[in-house]
């Protein structure tokens, strides 16, 4: 066989190989998860049922998530993040991390996406407080419905909640307060605050099975993750401050410069859309969906009478690094 006819043949074998290894590529993608690990894995694999896409994801902190994007942000790990909140995005868009989605996303309402178009929300996400329900009964108190109810020495080393450092849920706590109080009033509380803080956990969900088995009385959470405890039968009352609190918007976002663009792209247009709500009713993931055309009937998630304070989130992006700094070196050093 002459050279040249062997090189032919050889060409014609290799196009459909790299075409094959092109498709392949195309069915996967690649994602960091800051929402909790198991309503992860149902969201995925909902998407991979629909879209034949498998997605390999890691679940992170949202404090975690956003240091890897920064650190990997020439070159890109992963393709979308799932989860988290809109401060953790606003932060991210500083440095470049993600990447515009120009989808239909229109079912979304615009006070809950980017303006840039580079962030969208898929739900709310109160602040709570969570208390064990034989607390309690024992110490004769009423569940705290108040900030300043956490203050009460009945509390002493008996509150979990999340590390500023690490979690979403602790940011969104400092803001809340902030709001409330101030800054320098909102620092002075969570410096007497501490007094009482038995443990900083990693995530904002790290402190909820400890309260549902008895390890801790109280802490301050998302809604969502107190409703999984709940949901699973433990004794946990949850409540809302009556002064107001805050709420995350839970998030997804393509990364800038992922490997799998047009698969990211795919799981932005099903994200965006009502099948992805519809699944997170089905399913009980407990955020309060925000998709226009998704119906629910949840008792739970009916928000209609909860005082809320306002805090944008491009605001909450711009001061995130500072009050977690603040709160480093002045609430826990």
């Amino acid at each position: 066989m002459r050279a040249s006819t062997l090189t032919r043949l050889l060409l014609g074998l290799a196009v459909p190989f790299v075409i094959s290894v092109q498709a392949q590529a195309q069915d996967q993608l690649n994602a960091y998860a800051i929402m909790p690990e198991k309503f992860s894995s149902l969201l995925v694999d909902a998407f991979t049922q629909k879209t034949g896409i498998k997605v390999n994801f890691v679940r992170l902190a949202s404090g975690e998530a956003l240091a890897k994007l920064i650190a990997e942000k020439n070159n890109p790990q992963v393709d979308v993040l799932l989860g988290g909140p809109a401060d953790t995005y606003e932060a991210g868009i500083k440095e470049g991390v993600f990447a515009p989605y120009d989808g239909d996303a229109s079912g979304i309402p615009s006070q809950y996406r980017s303006p840039q178009n580079l962030w969208f929300g898929v739900g709310l996400n109160p602040l709570i407080f969570m208390t064990n329900e034989d607390f309690i009964s024992n110490n004769k108190i009423h569940a705290p419905e108040s900030w300043q109810d956490l203050l009460d020495p009945v509390y002493k080393n008996g509150l979990q909640m999340a590390d500023a450092r690490t979690s979403g849920t602790a940011t969104e706590r400092i803001f809340a307060l902030v709001k409330l109080y101030g800054e320098d009033g909102a620092f002075d509380y969570q410096k007497k605050l501490n007094a009482n803080v038995q443990l900083y956990t990693k995530s904002g969900q790290g402190g909820a099975l400890p309260i549902a088995t008895g390890q801790a009385a109280s802490g301050i959470f998302y809604l969502v993750d107190a409703l999984d405890i709940l949901n699973q039968g433990y004794p946990v009352v949850i409540t809302y401050p009556q002064e107001g609190t805050t709420y995350g918007i839970e998030c997804v976002g393509m990364i800038n410069g992922g490997k799998n663009a047009e698969a990211a792209k795919k799981f932005m247009d099903w994200a965006t859309s009502v099948d992805f709500a519809n699944v997170m009713v089905e399913k009980q993931i407990n955020f309060v969906p925000l998709h226009k055309d998704v119906k629910f009937d949840n008792p739970v998630l009916d928000i209609s009478n909860v005082k809320f304070l306002e805090a944008d989130a491009a605001w909450k992006g711009q001061k995130r690094k500072e009050y977690v700094d603040r709160w480093v070196k002045e609430v826990i050093q």
